[in-house]
């Protein structure tokens, strides 16, 4: 069941996006090679929780770690573990954060030192269809729209797009309908409505589409292990297109010091 959001739940998200928002931001200026995948999930997790929130994903269906950290040939789901980032890596984190019930999700796509010229045309293709896909939610569209608009994005720059993983809606729950593929025809699926706040998530790969998964049951690997990207914002329907809520809100910077 697709729910529609009033003004007051829309600002908890907000505050939930904020945080969310803050953790990229210091993720983008700490990440460096010699780093672990689970300092990397500790450095998030300290983050959120400094600023009042909660780790979403950790125990979420049972998931091991504070957040994904997907690296090269990683689509989602990377367990975060012992792994050392090296120069060349890339590696795609996805962060969630609950505020008084409410979740903000965004995955980003980060360089560790110097990528290959391959690894960076992946990740500005990606970056970009999660924009073109964006363009696609006003009210009065259709999910497959969204859909639609990243994966012609994305097969029009040489990449493709798995099927077997979507964005989605979210509020009370991360995952909530309705399902967000990031491939189909135009004009199908729900129609979006002010008030709706649904994440929206490419994911991107030099190669085939095709994926595996590995025997822990989470990390999902390329099947021909070229490399893999994904960007992710959620955002809020308005009455004429809509907000960003994951990103740093300047007027939030300071709100969880009275919560706490």
């Amino acid at each position: 069941m697709i729910t529609i959001k009033d003004e007051r739940e829309i600002d908890l998200m907000r505050h939930a996006g904020h945080v969310v928002g803050l953790v990229h931001q210091e993720l983008a200026k700490w990440l460096k090679p010699g780093l672990t995948t689970e300092q990397v999930s500790d450095f998030c997790e300290k983050i959120i929780r400094k600023n009042g929130c909660t780790p979403s994903f950790l125990n979420l269906y049972n998931f091991p770690g504070a957040v994904c950290t997907s690296v090269n040939d990683v689509v989602v789901h990377g367990i975060p573990n012992g792994y050392v980032l090296k120069d060349g890596d890339i590696i795609s984190v996805d962060v969630g954060a609950c505020w008084k019930g409410y979740h903000g999700d965004s995955a980003w796509t980060f360089a560790i030192g110097n990528v290959s010229p391959q690894a960076k045309h992946l990740m500005e293709v990606c970056e970009q269809s999660l924009y073109a896909g964006l363009e696609q939610v006003k009210p009065g569209n259709r999910v497959s729209d969204i859909s639609h608009a990243v994966q012609t994005y994305l097969e029009s720059h040489g990449c493709s797009t798995p099927r077997d993983y979507t964005g989605h809606g979210i509020g009370t729950e991360v995952h909530e309908d309705p399902s967000i593929p990031n491939w189909g025809e135009p004009g199908r699926g729900p129609k979006l409505r002010k008030g709706m706040c649904i994440a929206v998530e490419p994911m991107a790969h030099l190669g085939k589409a095709e994926v595996k998964v590995m025997d822990d049951n989470w990390t999902v690997k390329t099947a021909d292990h070229s490399l893999a990207a994904h960007y992710e914002h959620t955002v809020a329907i308005t009455e004429d297109g809509y907000e960003i809520m994951t990103k740093v809100h300047k007027e939030l910077i300071d709100f969880g010091k009275e919560e706490r």
